[in-house]
């Protein structure tokens, strides 16, 4: 459990309970502080209890019924889903008398792939109106309420903010998610946010004066979950504004389509300093045919044009996406995209396995594509048409591999040694392979270990010069402040450049990057 969440035992009963297991503890759950903030009258009988996924479920119940409360209500997404049933269970069997109630991503879509047939309620669609009817009925009558909830999409302009909800600790140590609009317009087939196809904006004055409590507050580190930011050119640039016009160091997180960056737009990220601002941008395919046949709207020359803006005019840390396993697409073709685009940015490229989601229409290319994935969270591809299994697992481990040695930012100039002339996808492909022949796993390698893998690999495999190799290790390690070299690496290295200070910035990859760019 969390540790600003006091057990109920220190608290006065509640009739109500919100809880979820978030991914991580830096996470802080926004669809709970909704539900929360939307309760009215009943608002003082409610308490938000979070958790994180290795939090023992037992012990997650024991919290939850320390508090005897009448309703217990439960966001379900794709990384707590077997969490969620488990304490369902546990909670049900335990007091039954309980209502229990689900609502979240993983709940609202069928087919559900995990049993959450012991709840008693399920909330589909977007809950802050619906949680308060249902809240009101089971507290003032007999009436039993139905099994499953459809709710509409909430009014924006009516809905109660949440972030009063942020805790001091909240603002103190974890990451304060805020969204400016909810929806995104394109068809994307993997995506849930394609379902809400009309986007809906919160009154830009009450939500830039929810951002001006927010920084009053404190919070420097804002994420925001809006699936296209900058759709809005109007909108973005008056929250970019309000951003420009602090002073001091604060990190923001954007969600953006890659296509559309007019020049307002262009002008103002320029003037963000460095590690201050994070673009997330979806490209998933640099292939034409690809895309459309996903549903998806690609223009490459603008994206081209885009990110080469970014790259070479702004300070902005720029993380893009790129999919393995879509429906028609091979590993030839995603080799291409992976060259492509690492030609135009060097900057974080995060490979994903493709996910099939429930609500989303991938399963219209399961027959004709032979899509096949797993019927466990997070319901990865196992194999499709044109992918086999065992690639589809060697893909798994270079994905693994791309991120511990190129997206970390630990190895900057070292890492595009891997390979030569442009050919990102087949000489980190060799190195992946090589590097799990020796480690047999993708996890727990250290960054000493990992630093004398790749030296190996240089030195043995792509007979570099062990002189050179080696500088460019040293140079990597030492680029963040506090870092002490692996041992290997120390004979004939002045004592100076062993250790150094260390720092205390938020966004440590983030500031890899961007130190190791200047």
């Amino acid at each position: 459990m969390l540790s600003q969440n006091l057990t109920c035992k220190e608290k006065p009963m509640h009739d109500i309970v919100l809880t979820t297991f978030n991914a991580r503890y830096a996470h802080t759950a926004l669809g709970l502080r909704y539900l929360l903030a939307n309760l009215k009258e009943w608002q003082p009988k409610a308490r938000l209890l979070e958790f994180v996924i290795n939090t023992n479920v037992a012990e997650a119940a024991e919290a939850i019924l320390a508090c005897n409360p009448k309703i217990v209500g439960i966001s379900a997404y794709i990384w707590n889903a077997n969490e969620v049933r488990e304490l369902v269970e546990i909670i049900k069997k335990i007091a039954p008398q309980i209502w229990v109630v689900l609502g979240g991503p993983e709940a609202s879509h069928l087919p559900h792939r995990v049993d959450f047939g012991k709840a008693d309620v399920i909330i589909q669609g977007e809950g802050e109106v619906a949680f308060y009817n249902l809240v009101t009925q089971l507290l003032t009558t007999s009436e039993p309420p139905q099994h499953r909830i459809s709710a509409s999409p909430v009014d924006m302009k009516t809905l109660i903010l949440p972030y009063a909800f942020y805790t001091d600790h909240d603002i103190a140590h974890r990451t304060c998610y805020v969204e400016a609009s909810r929806g995104c317009p394109f068809s994307c087939e993997f995506c849930l946010s394609s379902l809400d196809k009309k986007v809906r904006e919160i009154p830009l004055p009450l939500f830039l004066d929810a951002l001006e409590t927010l920084w009053k507050r404190g919070v420097r580190n804002f994420k925001f979950i809006d699936r296209t930011f900058n759709l809005s050119i109007a909108t973005a640039t008056r929250l970019l504004d309000f951003f420009l016009a602090k002073e001091g160091e604060y990190f923001v997180h954007f969600e953006v389509i890659p296509e559309r960056f007019p020049e307002a737009l262009k002008e103002r990220i320029a003037r963000f300093a460095p590690a201050s601002l994070q673009l997330e941008i979806g490209i998933q395919t640099l292939n034409p045919d690809i895309a459309k046949g996903i549903h998806r709207k690609l223009n490459i020359p603008k994206i081209a044009q885009n990110l080469a803006f970014l790259q070479e005019h702004t300070h902005a840390h720029l993380h893009v996406d790129l999919i393995v396993g879509l429906p028609g697409e091979d590993l030839g073709n995603f080799g291409r995209n992976l060259d492509m685009l690492q030609s135009l940015t060097q900057c974080e490229i995060q490979i994903g396995m493709l996910k099939k989601l429930s609500g989303t229409t991938l399963s219209r290319h399961d027959e004709e594509q032979g899509m096949v994935y797993a019927d466990t969270p997070p319901y990865e591809v196992l194999q499709t048409q044109d992918v086999p299994f065992a690639a589809m697992q060697r893909m798994k481990r270079f994905a693994r591999f791309w991120d511990l040695v190129y997206n970390s930012g630990n190895f900057k100039k070292t890492a595009p040694k891997l390979w030569r002339n442009g050919k990102v996808y087949a000489g980190f492909g060799a190195f992946s392979g090589w590097i799990y022949s020796q480690t047999e796993s993708t996890w727990q390698i250290s960054l000493d270990r990992l630093s004398w893998l790749i030296f190996t690999y240089l030195i043995t495999q792509m007979h570099e010069d062990e002189s050179f190799v080696k500088g460019l290790i040293i140079e990597d390690i030492m680029a963040v402040p506090g870092r002490k070299l692996p041992k290997f690496l120390r004979e004939n290295t002045p004592e100076s450049n062993v250790f150094k200070t260390q720092p205390s910035p938020a966004n440590k990859r983030q500031r890899k990057h961007t130190a190791q760019a200047q």
